[in-house]
């Protein structure tokens, strides 16, 4: 029974759970015995929470007693590093906050604790968010469990190695420049990066302040679908514990009502090509879609190429102000991609305040054109990025002959930080060394159940989430 737990979905165990079919003691030993196993070969969960298995008993009494019960009651998450946790250490992967305990949740955690989900443990991230591979100063790396020579991904990459690997059945990751949506690409699982400001974005550090509030999102992650809704459902209802389920109950009604409805699909943004392997699974996730009654032209939404260019106007500067005031006169603890930017920053003259203004004008505009035209295209499917997952350590990656930065590779992501557009990331094939491969399903704002019904359509019909094959159940 153990090992059909730890591939569950979320709404079928917390159903196992309420009937008392499955106590929460014995899930959560289920996990805390895989994380023993397997972590010290992915190093994806960092720090665990010591009263876990007492949480887990309190839980199951509640049960027992009949006692009215939240959605996810004795249902174990992961947190990313950077989302605060009362009194469990959050280091943001910087040694500046290496012992840094909070004294309170983060909105979203708190509201996953309200409907009864128990914490289990912090996943691994980049250092200050900053780097699309999860590797610290303070924890090291997190490898990919897909193939351990490879990044999961970052910043959320601990997030998604651990849930890909079944270390955790699902958890919370945040999103600025596809910081969800790239490890859930790179380790074969699902994640939304949902609209800014529909999940409360308080508790993080790097705080989502000033033009990081335009893009940034908390977003969860996990192996299905169906579970990314009923989490959604929870941590962007203030009452999620009750509300969620009445939520969730209408999801498979959203799919239905996706009929005739048009999709715009592209696999070229005009800034970077992406692999012959990432275009085949685009016109199998688009088919998909067509074969399910949607309509899906091939067609290239306009301003996602001047989208990408934005990225670094907008958001860089806050970047390189925030590395600044944390490290001034201590960058000797800032770990080598940290130090990297900190180099440059110092012999690169940064925007002025009217550059600032501007990119932020042009967005505006450029946001409102693209949702006007989103209105007989309520959809886009589009690549996540280039590339599956790099080498550790990468600097460039190559496509067909190019030799692309990894940022810049990855534009297809930030286009819809700058824009904030809600996007879940759906596995939709593999690379002939079988690394997953995801697509992007991005709707207009606050259109995140359209997202996901689009994505759980691609995922019954390509298969969705696969066991690694080194660390399988």
């Amino acid at each position: 029974m153990r090992n059909e737990l730890l591939t569950m979905s979320l709404a079928e165990v917390a159903r196992l759970v309420r009937e008392r079919s499955v106590s929460p003691v014995e899930l959560m030993k289920s996990y805390l015995r895989r994380i023993e196993e397997l972590n010290p070969r992915l190093n994806a969960i960092v720090t665990l929470a010591p009263d876990a298995l007492d949480l887990a008993l309190e839980a199951g009494k509640r049960i027992a007693r009949g006692a009215n019960v939240g959605t996810l009651e004795g249902i174990p998450f992961t947190v990313k590093d950077t989302i605060e946790t009362k009194d469990l250490r959050t280091t943001s992967g910087s040694l500046m906050r290496a012992e840094h305990v909070p004294k309170r949740d983060a909105t979203a955690v708190a509201r996953l604790k309200r409907a009864g989900a128990i914490l289990l443990g912090k996943t691994n991230v980049a250092e200050m968010a900053m780097h699309y591979d999860s590797s610290n100063p303070v924890f090291g790396r997190t490898n990919n469990p897909h193939d351990l020579a490879r990044t999961p991904g970052g910043s959320s990459g601990g997030e998604a190695a651990a849930v890909s690997a079944c270390l955790s059945p699902a958890g919370l990751g945040s999103d600025l420049a596809g910081s969800v949506r790239i490890p859930a690409h790179f380790c074969g699982v699902v994640g939304l990066k949902p609209t800014a400001g529909s999940v409360p974005g308080r508790g993080q550090f790097p705080p989502a302040e000033g033009p990081y509030s335009l893009g940034a999102s908390i977003g969860p992650i996990a192996r299905r679908v169906e579970d990314l809704a009923l989490l959604f459902a929870v941590i962007s209802e203030p009452d999620g514990s009750t509300r969620a389920t009445n939520k969730l109950s209408g999801f498979q009604n959203d799919v239905e009502r996706l009929r005739e409805h048009r999709v715009a699909y592209y696999t070229d943004d005009g800034v970077v090509p992406v692999t012959d392997e990432t275009k085949e699974a685009l016109a199998h996730a688009a088919r998909a879609l067509e074969d399910a009654g949607l309509v899906v032209e091939q067609v290239r939404p306009p301003c996602v190429e001047r989208g990408a260019e934005l990225w670094p106007a907008l958001f860089s500067r806050m970047s390189i102000k925030l590395l600044q005031e944390l490290y001034e006169e201590a960058e000797e603890k800032a770990g080598e991609f940290v130090r990297a930017m900190l180099k440059v920053s110092a012999r690169t003259a940064q925007a002025s305040d009217d550059e600032l203004i501007d990119a932020w004008l042009e967005r505006d505009s450029l946001r409102r054109q693209l949702i006007e035209w989103m209105a007989e295209k309520p959809l886009i499917l589009a690549p996540v990025g280039a590339v599956a997952a790099f080498e550790h350590g990468a600097r460039k990656v190559e496509v067909k002959g190019e030799e692309i930065g990894i940022f810049r590779a990855f534009s297809y992501s930030q286009t819809y930080n700058v824009f904030d557009l809600p996007s879940a990331s759906v596995p939709a094939g593999r690379t002939r060394e079988g690394l997953p491969i995801g697509v992007q399903i991005i709707g207009k704002p606050f259109a995140e159940k359209m997202v996901l019904a689009a994505a759980s359509i691609i995922e019954k019909s390509l298969g969705g989430w696969v066991e690694p094959k080194d660390f399988g159940i």
